[in-house]
Formats: structure tokens, sequence, C-alpha cells
């Protein structure tokens, strides 16, 4: 299929639309309306037409959308009818928490080795613990183009600039840092105290 640009939050509601379907394929329902696709989603049906609206047009009026159809259409758009291979920056807590995370792979993505300024070997983790000077050989070798960063905010922005420079283009960031990268790379960055102070918002 080919790219579609599409709007970053359409994106990511796509994501939990996947989920919503994968849960319908688990107890064998073949076909969901748009009201009740949205409703487990937590959006507007309107939204949610909206958004399948970009890649085309799906459903049929009265009886709903066939789920296999439109999740695979959906894995199709998000790059999961294949393992996508990522990297991991960072062994250190966090790193080493997500290195142990088994559903990985379930959702098509395959991390593939992790990099680290001191590696240690961590024989449970059943994943290559690499030197940094070794990444830019490992990306361009194995045409890696995703990596997860989880390095402390002083040494973000060098490691940035490495994987950037040996051709990675989407980065999930952990670092608690706003990273400086060029027009062509995504940058979804994830700051657990801000996760938090948002919630505490809420608390009385």
């Amino acid at each position: 299929m080919a790219r579609i640009d599409i709007p970053r939050k359409s994106i990511y509601r796509l994501s939990i639309y996947q989920r919503c379907l994968g849960k319908l394929r688990e107890n064998d329902v073949d076909t969901v309306s748009s009201e009740a696709l949205a409703k487990a989603a937590g959006v507007k049906s309107t939204q949610l037409r909206k958004d399948l609206a970009y890649f085309g047009q799906f459903g049929t009026r009265g009886l709903g959308y066939s789920v296999d159809v439109l999740s695979n259409t959906i894995a199709e758009v998000l790059g999961q009818n294949h393992l996508q291979p990522v990297i991991l920056v960072g062994v250190g807590n966090l790193g080493s928490a997500l290195l142990r995370y088994g559903g990985f792979r379930k959702e098509g993505f395959d991390v593939v080795a992790a990099f680290d300024i001191a590696p240690r070997g961590q024989a449970a983790l059943k994943i290559p613990i690499l030197n940094l000077t070794e990444m830019t050989r490992f990306i361009r070798e194995n045409q890696v183009k995703m990596a997860i960063l989880t390095v402390p905010a002083s040494g973000a922005q060098a490691v940035t600039n490495q994987m950037v420079e040996s051709g990675i283009q989407a980065i999930l960031n952990f670092s608690p840092t706003v990273l400086d990268v060029p027009e062509h790379v995504v940058v979804n960055s994830v700051d657990l105290a801000v996760e938090l102070e948002n919630l505490s918002y809420f608390i009385r």
C-alpha cells in the first residue's frame, strides 16, 4: 500500500482501533458497527469514520465493518504485516525492563539488539547487548529504522544524532529532554514524570 499522509493523531487512533479489533477477533466477532467500535475505542463515531476514510471506504450500511478486513488493512497501513526491527539504546533500569517486555513481537516489533556505553552481560534478556561504538554498523547492516531511547538526558541528543546519521527514522524517546531531529525523523516522547503530574491534577 502506498504511503498515505495521515495526521499523527489519526495514526495514534488507528493503533487503538487495531487493539479493539484484536479483541473482537479473539471473541470470534465477524462484523462491528462504527458506533460499537468507536465506543470501544473511546472516540465519537464521526471521528472513527473520518480516520478510516483516509485510506479507503469500508463497511456496509446496516451491516458495519468486517473485522478481519479492517484489521488487516490497518495492519498494512501501520506496517504490522511484517516484523519491524527495533533497537534499544540505554540498558539501565528502564531499558532493561523494556527488554524484558514480551509483547513487542505480538504487535509486530522485533527488538533485535540493545546498546549501552558500558554493556553488561544479561543472559536472561536473550537479546544481544552491544557497545555503543557498534551501533552505526549494526543499524546500517540490518537496515533498522526504529529505535527506543532510554539514556540520561545529558547524552540523549548526541546519541540521537548518531542514530539519525546511521539511518534511524523513528524514535520512541524515554529520555526527559526534547530532541532536535530533521523533519524526516519522527519522535514520540514519553515523560513518565510529566504524565504523573498530569494525573495528579485530577486527584482531590
